[in-house]
């Protein structure tokens, strides 16, 4: 009985498979950045509650969003296997189930602030492709069933139709991805960019602190994470993209790319860390950005005595409100074009992000942004803030022990310890490690260019043999000690001291 019913669950399999690698295929050709797929998978995430989505978030970690896609794809093979089992039966009833999934695909691309009739296509293309496929090989598994005596051969004829298929699917798949020039050609835009007033510094040499193994002051931006709700990542060319402030100024503004760097450049080190970094986490990294200061920007426009807030944009549809307080003030709050010296990375944001020294990126550190609202907390509500994250999220102090990783085995005597502390837009004044709870002993700091930035630290004690517990803690130049109370990120930040277990002998 199993023998009989795998060629039908093969054949919807083998459909259902078609579909998906057209509609990829005209999605790529036609450089829309949502397929269905992705659409559905955006979906989701929208509306996975805050608490499901930092639960994904630490246990996942960057494979989040793969696993996500993985979880579709695999129900989209039981839907399709079910569809091939169905045809069995009556014609039309594997059909519910093809326009059931055309149906979710169309309400999930309409769902998106940016579709249109265009990207309703690879639906199209993809449902006609289920039909007409499943149709081809349903008929070959027919005529092997009515007659007996040909099933031999019938069969012979299916399992060349189904490799046919399967070949014409990868192909398929293949050529749209090859054919698909969206994102070559923002990628060739970018390496081909100069930016004037962009570049290359070096950081100062006495940030580092010299021990082996911390992670380095300046972050490469291979290694700096990358957290957002993108499947699929917009591919903007500079000269396809603007910005447009309005809302609660005197004066609305629409600036092209050419505008934006013909402005008044700034450069500044700054560390910016994710409010889902848990205490010792690595969501977290420091670099050279570059660009035009928002609130020179804001104050040529003429902004409201009542606004308190800027709601921005992104290309693709995440937004969040942003202390317009954080945006005015002496920090360089920016549009930043470039990372340690040259374009921002597509995955980070190229061509214009926003950057805010001291704000956690969930209310401030908008990639792709292509919008800014002046308006009021009143009647702006952030993407992660609708979830139940608080509405401000300034940085909390903390600090890290990059050296050595817990669990690891050491030499008994003078052990060196070290790793980095934050506090970004106050700085950090001292950081102090324990062993086992004896007193606290003061590190030796790396010198740091600013407060924006995270500092490195060490210090050599003494360790005898055992088992042993040590922790860190970071004070602020505003006097504040980090806290030991143990708080989950959501909604504002994790607390509590990053603490290791090493063995001595």
């Amino acid at each position: 009985m199993t023998t009989r019913r795998t060629p039908w669950a093969l054949a919807g399999v083998l459909a259902g498979l078609a579909g998906l690698a057209t509609s990829y295929a005209t999605a790529n050709v036609l450089s829309i950045r949502e397929s269905p797929v992705v659409a559905v998978a955006e979906s989701v995430i929208k509306l996975t509650p805050g608490a499901a989505a930092e639960r994904a978030i630490s246990v996942l970690g960057h494979y989040d969003k793969p696993a996500l896609v993985t979880g579709i794809l695999v129900i989209l093979l039981g839907c399709f296997a079910g569809a091939g089992l169905l045809a069995r039966g009556a014609w039309w009833r594997p059909m519910l189930v093809w326009a059931a999934i055309a149906a979710l695909g169309l309400a999930a691309v309409l769902s998106l602030p940016s579709s249109g009739a265009t990207d309703i296509l690879p639906i199209g293309v993809g449902a006609v492709t289920w039909v007409a496929v499943h149709s081809a090989l349903v008929d070959a598994l027919r005529r092997g069933r009515q007659r007996p005596e040909l099933e031999s051969r019938e069969r012979r004829v299916f399992l060349m139709v189904a490799g046919a298929v399967a070949v014409s699917t990868v192909a398929i798949a293949g050529a749209g991805r090859f054919v698909g020039a969206g994102r070559r050609h923002v990628e060739s835009s970018r390496r081909l960019l100069r930016i004037p007033g962009v570049t290359r510094r070096q950081p100062p040499p006495a940030t580092s602190v010299g021990l082996k193994g911390i992670a380095p002051w300046q972050t490469p931006n291979e290694d700096f994470y990358r957290i957002d709700t993108a499947i699929a990542l917009p591919t903007i060319a500079p000269e396809d993209w603007s910005l447009r402030i309005h809302g609660l100024v005197d004066r609305e503004v629409t600036l092209s790319y050419a505008d934006l760097v013909a402005r008044q450049m700034t450069e500044s080190w700054i560390t910016l860390n994710c409010v889902s970094n848990e205490v010792g986490g690595g969501l977290i990294g420091n670099v050279r950005w570059s660009g035009v200061r928002i609130a020179d920007l804001l104050a040529d426009l003429g902004v409201s005595a009542d606004a308190d807030c800027v709601f921005q944009t992104s290309h693709d549809g995440w937004y969040c409100a942003t202390p317009l307080a954080a945006l005015t003030d002496d920090r360089d709050a920016m549009l930043a074009v470039a990372m340690n010296g040259r374009p921002l990375p597509i995955e980070h944001g190229f061509p214009v992000r926003t950057v805010v020294p001291g704000l956690y990126g969930y209310v401030s550190a908008t990639k792709w942004v292509v919008d800014y609202e002046v308006t009021t907390f009143d009647t702006a509500v952030g993407y992660w803030t609708d979830k139940g994250w608080s509405a401000e999220g300034p940085v909390k102090i903390a600090s890290r022990i990059d050296v050595p990783r817990s669990g690891d085995g050491v030499a008994a005597g003078e052990v060196s310890f070290g790793g980095v502390a934050w506090r970004q837009h106050t700085g950090i004044e001292a950081v102090e490690v324990q062993v086992d709870g004896g007193p606290w002993e003061r590190a030796d700091l790396g010198e740091v260019p600013s407060v924006d930035t995270w500092v490195q630290w060490a210090v050599t004690l003494d360790v005898p043999e055992g088992d042993h517990e040590v922790r860190v803690r970071a004070i602020g130049k505003d006097g504040e000690t980090q806290t030991s109370a143990i708080a989950r990120p959501d909604p504002d930040g994790s607390t509590g001291l990053h603490t290791i277990e090493i063995s001595a002998s």
